[in-house]
């Protein structure tokens, strides 16, 4: 089949490398020149020298199993790419939770027993919790959120440990967040396989991660890759397709790209409010009201504030910070153990609300509270406004199948997970699967 994948974000990089291992015809085009969509590079410089950051800060699992596959089979060193170390939660006074490394479940056990900063009985409080999720089956009905799953934890264990986690894993805070989606998450990481909560932080930028690797391996496949293209509408012809783009060059020729291509199917990995647009207006069957579903997603906002300090150094790669009122950001990485300059530090405010220069000064004066670091200068705060749904508990989500020979990929699409990377890999592979 002829196919064309809107969007070379993570997930469309999967639907389009899956679709060409299986024997297709493969078009993917890309609004922008730097692949990843809302995990991608973003050039900047330290000191008057140029550095590669990220548009946020973004960690893997262990469990994030066909997302370090496709890495795999993409040639990409995963062990060299990443640090991996086991869960930690650690905070800059040294309290908080560390796994030992250890087969799962006992690394959680061991975990919770051996955390520093919390009272027996808080502890017992939370390996009561834990029994009781395993033994109703990491199940909780549909309008359960987080915070009424965790109702009777010592407060300050859901401070120091579940609401880190929590808006960590789904973008949205405790109280609004689903319960159900959490304790899938809680499962896989914590209790279904050794190794699943292991940290993977980057030591490449985002786009070099997954993108671009998978970009040179479906070029050199012979599939055709058309990045700061636009898709303009898509429209039925007969059993097919036409793809109506904007006049850019291709990474392989000077020569202009076909303002217009006849395909056998389309998958839109676009955001939802962009391939609502195109799905809409593509079709008149059951797009209008996939289009609707689409459109009704409500957003989270995640804010990464880059900041740099000469002898800037954490404890750990990542350490957990106390946020509250004035105190925003909930992690702060350690760039320059992992693939920045000396002194470059992240710090990551999930669910982020207000403007970036209020947040930045927020972020500093935590910086010199928290870490003791006050001579920070800041050198970049991107702001990712629509960078996740909110995961809410009896959230409706997009199907992946809109019609025969159309259909959408993304973390955002109907699935057991958040809008994490290893959710958006899934739902290209899977939309791949199903082409027919």
């Amino acid at each position: 089949m002829r196919v064309a994948v809107i969007g070379a974000g993570w997930a469309g990089c999967a639907a389009a490398v899956e679709a060409t291992r299986l024997g297709h015809q493969v078009t993917l085009y890309e609004t922008t020149r730097v692949p990843g969509g809302r995990a991608r590079r973003v050039a900047s410089a330290v000191a008057g020298q140029p550095v590669a950051l990220d548009n946020g800060q973004h960690i893997l699992i262990g469990a994030y199993a066909d997302t370090l596959q496709l890495m795999d089979d993409l040639g990409v060193d995963v062990s060299a790419a990443f640090m991996r170390m086991p869960l930690t939660l650690q905070f800059p006074d040294g309290t908080g939770f560390t796994l030992p490394d250890w087969p799962a479940p006992l690394d959680a056990l061991a975990g919770i027993v051996s955390a520093r900063g919390w009272s027996l009985a808080e502890k017992l409080s939370l390996l009561k919790l834990a029994a009781s999720w395993r033994l109703g089956g990491f199940q909780c009905g549909p309008e359960v959120s987080v915070a009424d799953l965790c109702r009777g934890l010592a407060p300050r264990v859901m401070d120091m440990l579940i609401a880190p986690l929590c808006v960590s894993a789904l973008n949205t805070p405790a109280e609004r967040s689903s319960g159900q989606v959490f304790l899938r998450v809680m499962h896989d990481a914590l209790f279904a396989e050794s190794g699943g909560s292991n940290l993977l932080l980057p030591r490449q930028d985002l786009s070099a991660l997954l993108p671009e690797p998978a970009i040179a391996w479906l070029q050199k496949e012979g599939a055709a890759v058309y990045p700061g293209t636009r898709v303009l509408a898509i429209s039925r012809e007969g059993a097919g397709w036409v793809v109506q783009t904007d006049n850019h060059s291709s990474d392989h020729s000077d020569s202009p790209a076909e303002t217009s291509q006849a395909v056998d199917a389309v998958v839109l990995a676009c955001p939802p409010l962009e391939a609502a647009r195109l799905a809409y207006t593509g079709s008149a069957e059951g797009a209008a009201s996939w289009a609707a579903t689409a459109r009704s997603l409500h957003y989270e906002a995640l804010t990464t504030v880059y900041a740099h300090g000469d002898g800037a150094r954490l404890a750990q790669p990542m350490l957990a910070l106390r946020d509250g009122p004035g105190v925003p950001a909930q992690f702060v990485f350690d760039r320059g153990q992992l693939d920045g300059p000396a002194g470059l530090l992240a710090f990551v405010i999930s669910a982020s609300t207000g403007d970036s220069a209020e947040l930045t000064q927020q972020v500093l004066a935590q910086a010199s509270q928290q870490l003791r670091l006050p001579s920070l200068t800041p050198v970049q705060t991107i702001v990712e406004k629509r960078a996740t749904f909110a995961c809410t508990p009896g959230l409706q989500r997009p199907a992946a199948e809109i019609e025969p020979g159309l259909l959408a990929c993304g973390d955002y699409v109907q699935g057991p997970y958040p809008a994490t990377l290893e959710g958006a890999v899934r739902s290209g592979l899977q939309a791949a699967r199903h082409l027919r």
